[in-house]
C-alpha cells in the first residue's frame, strides 16, 4: 500500500481581516521529501508554515499533515512536528539545559537526548547560562535543539540559518538537513541554497502559487521575478 503524502494542501485560503494572505494554494509533499517555499516578505511563507504547525486555521480549502486532517486532528499531529521559526520558543530566564529539559519532559524524551543535541551544536559548555545572556547565534542553536529534540517526522524551518555563521550552520546541518530523515518544509531568502536542499519548490507571489516544480524544472527567471 502506498504511503500517503506527508502534506496535502488543496485550495488553501487564509485571510487576516480583509487581506487574503494565501490564495488557493495546492501542493502534495511525499514523506521524506523537502519542500522549499520561496517568495518576498509578505508572500505568505511564514503563514503557510504556521498553518502546517497547527498554529493558524485555514479559512477555506483542506489541509492534511502526516495523514491527519487539520484543524480537526491537530492534537494528533503536534507531537510529531518540529518548528523552527523567528521566535526561538525558549524561556529567556531559564538556561538552555532547563529549556530543553522542559521540552524533553513534554515529549517523554530522556536526558541523554538533551546532552546529545547540545553536544551536536557545540552548546554543552554554555548550556547552564540563562538564554537572555547568550548571543543570537547561540539562541538559534538552542532553538534547533528544541525543534529536533523529539525526532519529529516533519520539520518546519522558517529561515533556519538566521543569525548563524557558516561554522554554526555546519553544526546544525546534520540535525535539520536531509540526514535528519524528516519531511521538511523550509523557507529561505537565499533561493540558490533553498533549491539545493529541495525536492520540490513552491514559489509564492501575493499569496498565490506562481510555480510548483522540481528544482531542475524551476526557471531562474521565474525565481528572479518573485523577488523583483
Amino acid at each position: 500500500m502506498d504511503q500517503p503524502p506527508a502534506i496535502e494542501l488543496r485550495g488553501l485560503v487564509r485571510r487576516f481581516g480583509e487581506r487574503t494572505v494565501l490564495r488557493e494554494v495546492s501542493v502534495s509533499v511525499p514523506a521524506g521529501a523537502t519542500l522549499a517555499v520561496l517568495g518576498r516578505n509578505g508572500a505568505g511563507k511564514s503563514t503557510l508554515l504556521r498553518i502546517l504547525a497547527t498554529l493558524l486555521r485555514p479559512h477555506a480549502g483542506s489541509v492534511a499533515v502526516l495523514g491527519e486532517a487539520l484543524p480537526r486532528r491537530a492534537f494528533a499531529v503536534r507531537g510529531r512536528l518540529g518548528l523552527l521559526g523567528h521566535d526561538p520558543l525558549l524561556y529567556r530566564d531559564l538556561s538552555g539545559r532547563e529549556n530543553l529539559g522542559y521540552h524533553a519532559r513534554l515529549h517523554g524524551v530522556g536526558v541523554a537526548r538533551v546532552d546529545e543535541v547540545l553536544e551536536a551544536v557545540g552548546m554543552r559548555e554554555r548550556a547552564e547560562e540563562p538564554v537572555r545572556l547568550l548571543s543570537r547565534g547561540m539562541v538559534q542553536r538552542l532553538a534547533v535543539c528544541r525543534a529536533v529534540l523529539h525526532r519529529p517526522s516533519l520539520l518546519l524551518l522558517d529561515e533556519p540559518l538566521a543569525n548563524l555563521d557558516p561554522a554554526a550552520g555546519g553544526l546544525v546541518a546534520p540535525l535539520i538537513g536531509r540526514a535528519s530523515g524528516a519531511t521538511r518544509v523550509l523557507t529561505s531568502h537565499d533561493p540558490r541554497a533553498a533549491l539545493a536542499e529541495a525536492d520540490l519548490v513552491l514559489g509564492l507571489e501575493g499569496g498565490r502559487a506562481a510555480f510548483l516544480a522540481e528544482p531542475s524544472r524551476v526557471d531562474a527567471e521565474a525565481v528572479a521575478r518573485l523577488y523583483a
